[in-house]
């Protein structure tokens, strides 16, 4: 099917839904003004999940007033407005929206060249500054849903004033519309900010906006994925170290982060005469670690490995819970390397993250080679030539090993180019979990040498690596991949012993012998010996997401067994207690997504 476009150009729909979005935004703001006339308009452009609309107005919009736009904009779908263009000169357009009393489409006009040509559309009475293109008429809108509210800074500057960003989107056909808003609705079950207040997990804190405060559940699976952590990398030969939060300025004008990465940076701290700076990674501070003590290529390769605390300051608007914040766990580790050891410990780093994967049941990732933008070199480390040598290194190496990859062009860190492995979460976009970067530069700019086989001087090269990318991040990730339901290995309690009756001491002594041998098979045990009703603790065990409620009763007690239902499941299973002991330890030591089956 073929619609003709307000520009007058013919376009295939089905390859312009970007614009049958944006004219759906110029319908809210035609509907805005139509129920808001003193509403001022900002901008409103399509993104990839709809199209969203800036507003300044008084007292701003809430989730309740989306009711009535929806409506009105249902309207002027209906009478079908043709939507026409035409242009004025640059100081025509300026008064024109100065008459309309719109000081931001102002301000955007005035930014524009003074011979710059520029265009409205308008549909029935209301016009909008807008470069276009828009559908022909406005019938031509067939679903179409508001979906938030939120803040927004004009023109994403935190010292301009806030406006009302309405969010919506809209589909081809009703179809498309209702699948995408169930998934969105499937989206907020997943939303790791919901499941972490609900499960004990985290909370924020208006006192610190991006600084997570962990409560005791989530400090058990954060110290589960510590201990994971440093099994993994003792087995694969690193020696874990530690280093301070914070250094003076110098370090990070050294290592070029100040250069290229300080608008991330938390402003310095001056303190007697120096000036200080949190850290957003920690490659300087390897660096020093390795600069600490003469090397032989014999030492190499040397491979360290942290547990870092790092802060980047991110702006309000990014901010989302754990899965991005101001303060956040790196599991980081630096090899140091000669050249002719790049292709094995490069192999072996990927070889951990794909063993890793198959831990934590994920499958679904593809690998990219981010390479450095040759048309905006700016942003990296200027030297061509290190940067040929890295990239074809890497790619060389990527061919020699049989990795699968694509190549994207703009996504390299500023020093050196980098292998980065996104996952496909259940919902959203795809997210970069895992990277590895080789680079040359660093080693350089910190005079790092080891002395080579004929006692001569030389550079090493350094592997970036970090397999979970942040504990914090891959904390929200497995919590939203698995709805909060965690296997039995990373859940904060696997297992919840309920007596039926808490005032019988009979069933109170073996529940708390079942509880001792859970405990001493290094099971994660909870005693729910509460007065409530047997019903409110077991729903109760179910909201928190325990993997195995175990319900104590005569007659586990005088069989010396365990009944237990699994999470989700209304079916009881029974065991003797050893058996289920063995079992579940078992599935524990296994990493088992796979809870204990009774044939």
């Amino acid at each position: 099917m073929k619609a003709l476009f307000s520009n007058g150009a013919v376009n295939e729909v089905e390859n312009d839904i970007p614009i049958v979005r944006h004219t759906c935004s110029h319908v809210l703001a035609q509907a805005v003004k139509r129920l808001y006339p003193n509403a001022k308009l900002a901008i409103g452009p399509s993104i990839d999940s709809g199209f969203y609309y800036d507003f300044d107005i008084e007292g701003g919009f809430t989730s309740e007033d989306l009711t009535a736009l929806e409506s009105e904009m249902k309207k002027i779908i209906k009478e079908n407005l043709k939507i026409t263009t035409f242009t004025k000169p640059r100081e025509d357009a300026i008064a024109f929206m100065k008459e309309k009393d719109e000081p931001y489409k102002v301000e955007l006009i005035e930014d524009l060249p003074e011979d710059a040509s520029i265009s409205f559309y308008q549909q029935g009475d209301f016009v909008d500054l807008c470069a276009g293109p828009h559908i022909l008429y406005t019938k031509g809108i067939k679903a179409f849903k508001l979906t938030s509210v939120a803040g927004a800074y004009w023109r994403g500057n935190e010292k301009n004033k806030m406006l009302t960003r309405i969010y919506g989107t809209a589909f081809f056909t009703k179809d498309e519309l209702a699948e995408y808003l169930n998934m969105i609705e499937e989206a907020k079950k997943r939303d790791h900010r919901k499941l972490g207040r609900e499960l004990g997990i985290f909370t924020m804190m208006d006192e610190g906006p991006g600084f997570p405060f962990f409560l005791p559940n989530g400090m058990v699976l954060k110290n589960t994925l510590i201990d994971y952590w440093r099994k993994i990398h003792t087995r694969e030969g690193y020696v874990e170290i530690s280093t301070p939060m914070m250094l003076n300025r110098k370090l990070w004008e050294t290592s070029g982060h100040w250069d290229h990465y300080k608008e991330n940076m938390f402003p310095p701290m001056e303190m007697e005469g120096e000036s200080f700076v949190l850290r957003p990674m920690n490659c300087p501070h390897h660096m020093m670690i390795y600069a600490n003590r003469r090397h032989s290529y014999k030492d190499l390769p040397i491979r360290i490995g942290e547990i870092a605390h790092d802060f980047r300051y991110e702006s309000s608007g990014t901010l989302k819970g754990i899965e991005r914040g101001r303060h956040f766990c790196q599991n980081d580790a630096h090899l140091f390397v000669t050249p002719e050891q790049i292709k094995d410990e490069f192999t072996k780093v990927v070889r951990l993250i794909f063993d890793t994967y198959k831990d934590f049941g994920i499958s679904n990732y593809r690998c990219v080679l981010s390479l450095r933008d040759p048309e905006n070199k700016e942003k990296y480390h200027d030297d061509d030539e290190m940067w040929n040598t890295a990239e074809d290194a890497l790619r060389h190496v990527l061919n020699d090993i049989g990795i699968e990859y694509t190549e994207e062009i703009g996504e390299a860190a500023f020093y050196g180019p980098k292998l980065d492995v996104n996952v496909q979460p259940a919902i959203g976009n795809e997210i970069t979990l895992s990277t590895c970067q080789l680079d040359f530069c660093l080693p350089a700019k910190f005079n790092l040498y080891y002395i080579d086989s004929n006692g001569e001087k030389k550079t090493p090269v350094v592997l970036h690596r970090a397999i979970l990318g942040s504990l914090d991040r891959f904390m929200a990730y497995i919590l939203e991949e698995t709805k909060g339901n965690l296997p039995t290995w990373l859940a904060p309690v696997q297992a919840r012993v309920i007596p039926v009756k808490t005032d019988d001491n009979g069933l109170n002594a073996y529940a708390k012998e079942i509880v001792d041998a859970l405990e001493a098979a290094d099971v994660r045990v909870e005693l729910d010996d509460r007065s409530e009703k047997l019903g409110y603790r077991m729903r109760d065990g179910q909201v928190q997401k325990v993997p195995y409620l175990l319900v104590v009763g005569f007659n586990e007690r005088d069989n010396r067994s365990v009944s237990f239902r699994l999470h989700g499941e209304k079916e009881t299973n029974v065991l003797p207690l050893d058996e289920f002991v063995e079992a579940i330890k078992k599935e524990i030591a296994e990493k088992s997504r796979e809870h204990i089956s009774v044939k």
